[in-house]
């Protein structure tokens, strides 16, 4: 690709996304994409990872291949692209959700040349039929999203996501950029190793979020009590509040709602009509509170959420940091509240006995 000037860079983002300026290190990473290097992008949530991977996209020829672990991920980034463009095929996603028809219509798009950016899940990206399709088609670059999700030391470790590599060189080589929030200095040389990208550009963002408050409580019987008061206290503020395991999410979403709170459970178990649902409630601000296991989260683009609070201890430090740091991504106020107590340490303890990296 021919070098490309800064002018025409910001004239890109303009078009494609109505900004006026990149944000940190976003315009020197875009630019190490362009020039067809390995790129490893370590970027706190709402720091705009995926612009780094959009907007070249839009200006390289062929489609990027992105690999992303959540269907709602995908679709949420996919109808975003789309509002941004007049071309309805330029963001495209293949994964357990589409009929066979669907399916081929994404293909025809993307062998028209009409489509810059394809999502995939891991899987979906182990199947013959897309590795044979994919080898037909001019590839610019592979983005590897919540790259963490490849190391074993990770704090979301899926296996599926170590076949990246060997899918990559069955498909054709392109330049490789991987994404992700958290990841301590063993988990990024893990991921660069994984992924054969040992001479990546690195880039590393500040971690700290001025705008986010912490705070740590004494959980106790009264806790749903707190609860209530405290999101009563934050009245006509968006909030996330985690829990551990599945009944929980449940019982206490019930809590609030008989408190005469607006809120609505997400979690893996539910049917996918239901968590979807319910997901779209929080982001069209029909519901104040969402309650809900990590499963909820990853991606979910609402900048306006003020409260995270953890009612069980979190997993770990790095999955804290992940899921706190989806309040305040407008730069506004975030308030982390984590309710804490010894039986929690228990508990845990149990639930991570014999996984990898506990």
């Amino acid at each position: 690709m021919t070098e490309i000037t800064h002018e025409e860079l910001v004239s890109a983002l303009q078009t494609h996304f109505g900004f006026d300026t990149f944000k940190g290190e976003q315009e020197a990473i875009i630019r190490n994409v362009i020039e067809g290097n390995d790129t490893f992008v370590l970027m706190p949530t709402g720091g705009g990872k995926s612009l780094c991977y959009q907007l070249p996209s839009l200006i390289m020829d062929g489609v990027a291949i992105v690999i992303s672990p959540l269907i709602a991920l995908m679709k949420n980034q996919v109808d975003a692209m789309r509002n941004y463009s007049e071309e309805p095929g330029v963001a495209h996603f293949i994964n357990s959700s589409l009929s066979r028809g669907e399916i081929n219509a994404v293909k025809d798009d993307v062998l028209n040349g009409r489509t810059k950016l394809l999502y995939l899940a891991p899987e979906s990206l182990q199947k013959n039929e897309n590795v044979d399709f994919l080898q037909g088609v001019k590839i610019s670059f592979y983005a590897v999203d919540e790259a963490h999700c490849i190391s074993e030391w990770g704090h979301d470790f899926r296996p599926e996501y170590s076949q990246i590599r060997s899918m990559v060189q069955r498909i054709g080589k392109a330049p490789i950029i991987a994404l992700t929030a958290t990841a301590t200095p063993k988990v990024q040389k893990d991921i660069q190793k994984n992924l054969g990208m040992l001479d990546a550009t690195i880039f590393k963002s500040s971690f700290n979020r001025s705008n986010l408050y912490y705070e740590v409580r004494q959980k106790n019987s009264e806790i749903d009590k707190d609860l209530v008061r405290y999101i009563r206290s934050m009245e006509g503020k968006s909030g996330i509040v985690y829990c551990l395991a599945r009944k929980e999410v449940e019982d206490l979403a019930q809590v609030l709602q008989v408190n005469g709170i607006a809120a609505r459970a997400y979690h893996a178990g539910m049917d996918a009509a239901t968590r979807s649902a319910n997901q779209d409630a929080f982001l069209m601000e029909e519901c104040q509170v969402i309650v809900a296991t990590i499963a909820f989260g990853m991606g979910i683009d609402k900048p306006d959420v003020r409260f995270v609070v953890h009612y069980d201890i979190p997993k770990s430090l790095e999955g804290y940091y992940q899921e706190t740091g989806r309040a305040g991504r407008d730069g506004g106020e975030g308030q982390c509240i984590c309710f804490y107590s010894p039986k929690d340490i228990e508990r845990l303890r149990k639930f991570q006995q014999g996984k990898p990296g506990s």
